[in-house]
């Protein structure tokens, strides 16, 4: 099982309270990198540049999804601008948590462990929506608008789905 989307959809607390109800590990990127190399996304950006962050995001989702058993997984939203990551989301069960641009502008300004961005978070939002969010429909089995639902609910939605 995949979450996927934009930051601020809050595949993080989903992925936990889902990880913890279907007794699965978890593999959440942000968690992952500050591990792995006691950097969060925002200081790997600072310091090594955007590819380099992405490089790790996409391998992190690679070694993800090889892991046995299969844990529930939080992937960064720049995977699906890879072809092999795309390709590789084909088999497992990916949920989309779309919201608006807005909405998630809102939710992730305050999180020291995400990039910062110079400029508009909202149109920074839209430019990656408008660019990945084809991406994201294609590799979605299931679709949750995350705007006026909390962890909770979503959790049930995909649980419901995926019998």
């Amino acid at each position: 099982m995949v979450l996927a989307g934009l930051m601020g959809t809050g595949k993080s607390s989903v992925g936990r309270l889902l990880a913890a109800r279907l007794h699965r590990p978890l593999r959440d990127s942000d968690q992952d990198l500050r591990a792995e190399r006691g950097l969060t996304a925002a200081q790997v950006l600072e310091r090594y540049g955007g590819q380099d962050l992405h490089d790790w995001e996409a391998a992190h989702l690679m070694a993800a999804l090889a892991e046995q058993p299969p844990p529930v997984v939080c992937a960064a939203a720049s995977v699906v601008d890879r072809p092999e990551c795309r390709k590789a989301l084909v088999e497992p069960f990916v949920v989309w948590l779309p919201a608006p641009p807005e909405v998630l502008a809102g939710r992730f300004s305050s999180r020291a462990h995400r990039p910062r961005f110079e400029r508009d978070r909202v149109a920074m939002l839209n430019e990656q929506e408008a660019r990945r969010g084809h991406h994201f429909a294609a590799v979605a089995d299931l679709v949750i608008d995350v705007s006026e639902i909390g962890p909770d609910q979503v959790v049930e939605r995909i649980l419901q789905a995926a019998g």
